[in-house]
C-alpha cells in the first residue's frame, strides 16, 4: 500500500494499542486526495484557506475517487491523507476496508452536485444522444442488432455513430473517459450505462434475478479502441478533445465551464448540460459530490476543522459562492445548512 508521503519530516511517534498516533511532530498542512472532479474545488478552497495566513495551504491531489479513498484508508497518523474527496458517496466495502485499517471515525459531507459531460471540439456540431445510443456504442457485448427480438449477447459490432442510429454523425466511435479507479466511471456506468441497457426489457428483468449478472452486462466497456482510458486528468482528456476533433472526452460539468471556448456537450435525452437543468435535475446524467475527513487526525494535524468550516461557508459552496463560479451546483438552502451544522458538530458516517 502506498502512503502518502509527509509534507514535513516525520519524527518518531508510538502507535498506540488503540491506533491512536502521538508524536513530538509531524505534518503541519493538510493532505488531500482524491476525485479529480471535485479536485478544482477543493482547490479553490485550499487557495482561500492557505491566505487566510493561520494555516499552511493544503496539499490537494488528483488520485481519483477509488484510489483516493484507498490511500486514505491506508492508516490512521502523519502519513495518510487527513480528507478524500469523491465524486460518489464511499461504498460499504470501502467503508469496512477504512475500519479494519483503524479509520474508523469518519465524517461525511456533502458538498454539491456536478454533471457529467460528453464533449467534443467547438468544431464540430454537438451530438444529440440518448443513453440508449451511449450503451450501444460503448458496452463490450450488446443484444445483436441482426434480430430485433433476440435475447442474446454479441461482441459490440459498431464502428461509427451513425451504425448506432442513423441520426448520428458518420464518425469513428472513440471515447476518452475516466479509468475504473474514478468516481466519474462508477457514476457513468449507474447514470449513462445503465439507462440505456434498461431500455431492452430482457436484459432489466435479469436485474431482477441476479445483480451481478446485469451489472456485468451494463457496465463493461469495450476494449477495442473505441473506449480509452484517459487517466485522471480531466484537462488531458480536454486537450485530446481539441487535437482530435471527432473524439468524445467524458468529465465533469466544471471542466466543461472552465473550456467553454474550446469544447461543447452533447445534449442527454434532449437537454444540455447547464447550471440550471443540473440543479432541477433535468439533465438525467448529475451527481452528488462529497469529501470525507478522519476525525482522529482533528488535533494531530493542523486545520482541518477551519477548512471543514471554511469549505462549508456560504461564501464557498452557496448560491453566490466563489465555488459557484467555478461551476461547483449548490446543495438546497436547507440541506447546505444541514450539512454545514453536520460537518462543524463532525457527525459520523454510518453506512
Amino acid at each position: 500500500m502506498k502512503k502518502i508521503k509527509a509534507v514535513m519530516g516525520v519524527a518518531a511517534f508510538i502507535t498506540l494499542s488503540s491506533g491512536a498516533v502521538c508524536g513530538e511532530s509531524g505534518r503541519d498542512s493538510l493532505s488531500i486526495v482524491g476525485s479529480s472532479t471535485v479536485y478544482p474545488f477543493a482547490t479553490v478552497v485550499a487557495e482561500h484557506f492557505g491566505k487566510g495566513g493561520k494555516f499552511k495551504t493544503p496539499k490537494v491531489e488528483s488520485t481519483g475517487t477509488g484510489g483516493g479513498i484507498k490511500l486514505f484508508c491506508g492508516g490512521v497518523g502523519v502519513d495518510y491523507p487527513d480528507i478524500a474527496n469523491a465524486s460518489r458517496r464511499m461504498k460499504e466495502s470501502e467503508f469496512q476496508a477504512c475500519k479494519k485499517s483503524g479509520v474508523s471515525d469518519i465524517v461525511e459531507v456533502k458538498i454539491g452536485f456536478d454533471g457529467i459531460v460528453l464533449a467534443q471540439s467547438k468544431k464540430n456540431k454537438p451530438m444529440e444522444l440518448t443513453r440508449k445510443d451511449v450503451y450501444l456504442a460503448l458496452a463490450k457485448r450488446i443484444p445483436d442488432p441482426t434480430c430485433g427480438g433476440c435475447d442474446y449477447l454479441v461482441e459490440n459490432p459498431y464502428k461509427t455513430w451513425n451504425e448506432v442510429n442513423p441520426a448520428l454523425p458518420a464518425t469513428k466511435i472513440e471515447v476518452l473517459g475516466p479509468p475504473p479507479t474514478s468516481g466519474t466511471r462508477d457514476a457513468f456506468a449507474e447514470l449513462v450505462l445503465e439507462g440505456g441497457c434498461k431500455e431492452f426489457k430482457w436484459i432489466n428483468s435479469v436485474k431482477k434475478e441476479d445483480e451481478d449478472k446485469f451489472k456485468k452486462i451494463c457496465h463493461t466497456l469495450r476494449e477495442d479502441g473505441a473506449y480509452v482510458e484517459a487517466g485522471e486528468n480531466d484537462n488531458l482528456i480536454v486537450q485530446k478533445l481539441v487535437s482530435n476533433v471527432n473524439a468524445v472526452g467524458i468529465f465533469g460539468y466544471s471542466f466543461l465551464e472552465e473550456n467553454a471556448d474550446k469544447v461543447a456537450a452533447a445534449k442527454i435525452e434532449g437537454v444540455s448540460p447547464t447550471f440550471e437543468s443540473i440543479a432541477d435535475g433535468s439533465y438525467v446524467v448529475s451527481r452528488p459530490l462529497f469529501f470525507y475527513v478522519k476525525k482522529r487526525h482533528i488535533g494531530m494535524i493542523p486545520g482541518i476543522s477551519e477548512y471543514l468550516a471554511e469549505f462549508t461557508s456560504e461564501k464557498a459552496w452557496g448560491e453566490d459562492g466563489y465555488l459557484s463560479e467555478r461551476g461547483l451546483i449548490p446543495l438546497p438552502s436547507d440541506e447546505r445548512k444541514e450539512m454545514a451544522e453536520n460537518a462543524k458538530k463532525l457527525k459520523l458516517l454510518a453506512l
